[in-house]
């Protein structure tokens, strides 16, 4: 089982694959602010359940599984920064909601999300009707 923090490290792997090609160390501790001493043991853990192949000075490889578990937890966070701009959040608290969402929501409450920010992506005129319903909402509040 994955702990949040494991997924934040795949995350980070596979998002630095897709971009440079590969990832590195010192590249993962700048990317999530930690040391590269930390980084080495979450690798060593990350092998040790298949999810990356690491040899210290020879680099990060995700594996097959990592790589499937990578491109998942991306989508993830995808989607919910999807749902939360459909919602009308500002974009300077997205990302801080996304991580605390992403690793604390059950699997059938992302897969509702899913289907819902797939909803208004093929039903944009219904996007819009709701964005003005939380327009009209959120000015009775004020």
């Amino acid at each position: 089982m994955l702990t949040p923090s494991m997924e934040d490290y795949l995350e980070k792997i596979y998002e630095l694959m897709k971009e440079k090609g590969y990832a590195r160390v010192s590249d993962i501790a700048s990317s999530l602010d930690v040391q590269p001493s930390s980084v080495t043991k979450m690798l060593q853990k990350l092998g040790e359940n298949d999810y990356v192949t690491y040899e210290k000075y020879r680099g990060i490889v995700l594996t097959s599984r990592g790589q499937k578990t990578g491109k998942r937890i991306k989508e993830r966070h995808h989607m919910l920064e999807d749902f939360l701009r459909m919602l009308g959040v500002h974009e300077d608290v997205i990302r801080r909601d996304v991580e605390g969402i992403e690793h604390h929501v059950s699997p059938s409450t992302l897969g509702a999300l899913q289907a819902l920010v797939l909803y208004f992506s093929e039903h944009p005129e219904q996007l819009a009707v709701f964005q003005t319903y939380l327009a009209r909402v959120g000015e009775d509040e004020a």
